[in-house]
C-alpha cells in the first residue's frame, strides 16, 4: 500500500470522526438547551406521530391475535422458536379435538349401545368437528391477518424507522453546520476562508437534510395505503371468525337435535340430565347404587293416564338408578325425591311418577314410598 493511499484513507477516517464528534456535540448542547434545533413542520410531525401509533398498535394487535389463536404462552414461544429456526411447527391437536377424542373413547368404553355411551360418542364427534373448524379459522387468520401485519412491521415499518433515524442524523449535521457558521461569523475578518468553508458545509448539509426529509415524508405518507390494506385484512379476519362461530353453532344445533331424539331433558334441582328418557349421568340401573338394583320388571301395556288429585300423590325416595326403556317411562337417579301415584289399569309393579314437569312410569321395586 503506497503513502498516498494511506494518507487518503486517514483523511477520510478523520473527516468521519470529526462529523461524528460534531453530531455528538450538537446533540449534547440541544439536551442542555444551549443550542438551537431545526424544527420540522406541523404536517411532518403529524406524519411521524401517526407512524409511531401505527407501529405500536400493529404490534399490540398482532400479539393479542396470536394469544387468541394460541392461548398457551409456552406453545407460542415454541412456535416462535421453530419459526426462527425455519422448521415446521408441531402439528398439535386443538383443545376441542382433545376433549372430543376423550369423550369418544369414554363412550366406547361405556358402550355405544347405552344411552350415556352413545351420547358421549356423539358429543365427542361434535367437539372434533369444532376442532377441525378451529384449525381452519387459525390457518385463515394467520395467512390473511397476522402475516400482513408481520410483513408490514418487518418490511415497510423497518424502512421508515431506518430513514427516520437517518433524517435525525442529517438534522444534527445541519444544525452543527449552522452553529459552526455562527462561530465563524463572530471571529475576525482574517478568517474569511473558514467562514466560506462553513457556508459551503451548511449548503451541503441543508441539501442533504432536504433530500432525506422528502424521502422520509414519502414513506410516512404511505401509511395511508397501509391502513387501507390492514382494513381489508381486518375484514378477512372478521369473516373467518364469523364463519367459525357459525360452524360451531351449526354443529351444536345438530348435536342438540341428535340428543333430543333420545328425549334429552334437564330439570332444575335434579342431579343430572336424561338421555333417551334416562339420565346422561347414569349408564344403567344401579350404576351409582351401593347395592344391587332389582331386576327390571316387564313393561306394562300403554294406558290412558288421567291427572290424579293432590291427595292421591305421595312422595317417594329413589333407591337405585334406573334408565327408562322408552318415552313412557321416567329415568331415576338414586336418592332423589319424586312424587308417585297409582293409575287405574296400571300393573301393580309400576307407579306413575312426576319430577317437576316430567312424568312417566317407574318400577315400584326401585322406590321407597314415604308415608
Amino acid at each position: 500500500m503506497d503513502f498516498n493511499s494511506m494518507n487518503s484513507k486517514f483523511k477520510k477516517f478523520a473527516g468521519e470522526a470529526s462529523t461524528v464528534f460534531n453530531r455528538a456535540v450538537q446533540f449534547t448542547e440541544e439536551k442542555l438547551g444551549t443550542a438551537e434545533k431545526t424544527e420540522l413542520d406541523a404536517h411532518f410531525e403529524n406524519l411521524l406521530q401517526r407512524a409511531d401509533k401505527t407501529k405500536l398498535w400493529t404490534e399490540n394487535i398482532k400479539r393479542a391475535t396470536e394469544a387468541l389463536i394460541q392461548p398457551n404462552p409456552n406453545q407460542r414461544m415454541e412456535d416462535m422458536l421453530y419459526e426462527k429456526l425455519e422448521k415446521r411447527k408441531k402439528d398439535r391437536m386443538t383443545y376441542y379435538e382433545t376433549l372430543g377424542n376423550c369423550m369418544v373413547d369414554a363412550g366406547h368404553d361405556f358402550g355405544p349401545g347405552t344411552s350415556y355411551g352413545n351420547a358421549l360418542v356423539k358429543c365427542g364427534q361434535a367437539q372434533i368437528q369444532i376442532g377441525n373448524a378451529e384449525r381452519e379459522f387459525v390457518s385463515t387468520t394467520i395467512n390473511n391477518f397476522l402475516t400482513p401485519l408481520y410483513n408490514f412491521l418487518e418490511g415497510d415499518m423497518k424502512t421508515i424507522l431506518k430513514e427516520k433515524k437517518l433524517l435525525e442524523v442529517k438534522r444534527l449535521d445541519l444544525d452543527a453546520a449552522k452553529s459552526r457558521l455562527r462561530k465563524a461569523k463572530s471571529t475576525t475578518t482574517t478568517q474569511q476562508e473558514g467562514q466560506s468553508r462553513a457556508e459551503a458545509d451548511l449548503r451541503t448539509a441543508q441539501s442533504e437534510f432536504d433530500r432525506q426529509s422528502e424521502i422520509t415524508k414519502i414513506l410516512l405518507e404511505g401509511i395511508n395505503s397501509t391502513h387501507a390494506h390492514h382494513l381489508r385484512c381486518l375484514n378477512d379476519f372478521i369473516e373467518a371468525q364469523t364463519k367459525f362461530y357459525a360452524q360451531c353453532q351449526q354443529y351444536m344445533t345438530d348435536l342438540q337435535k341428535q340428543l333430543g331424539s333420545y328425549n334429552v331433558n334437564s330439570s332444575a334441582g335434579v342431579p343430572g340430565s336424561t338421555v333417551g328418557g334416562g339420565g346422561v349421568g347414569a349408564s344403567g340401573a344401579g350404576l351409582n347404587s351401593s347395592s344391587s338394583a332389582p331386576l327390571r320388571p316387564s313393561a306394562p301395556p300403554a294406558i290412558q293416564v288421567t291427572a290424579p288429585s293432590p291427595t292421591e300423590k305421595k312422595q317417594a325416595r329413589v333407591l337405585y338408578d334406573y334408565d327408562a326403556a322408552d318415552s313412557s317411562e321416567l329415568s331415576l337417579l338414586a336418592d332423589e325425591l319424586i312424587m308417585v301415584y297409582k293409575v287405574q289399569g296400571l300393573d301393580p309393579d309400576w307407579l306413575m311418577a312426576e319430577r317437576n314437569t316430567q312424568r312417566g312410569k317407574v318400577p315400584v321395586t326401585y322406590l321407597e314410598v314415604l308415608e
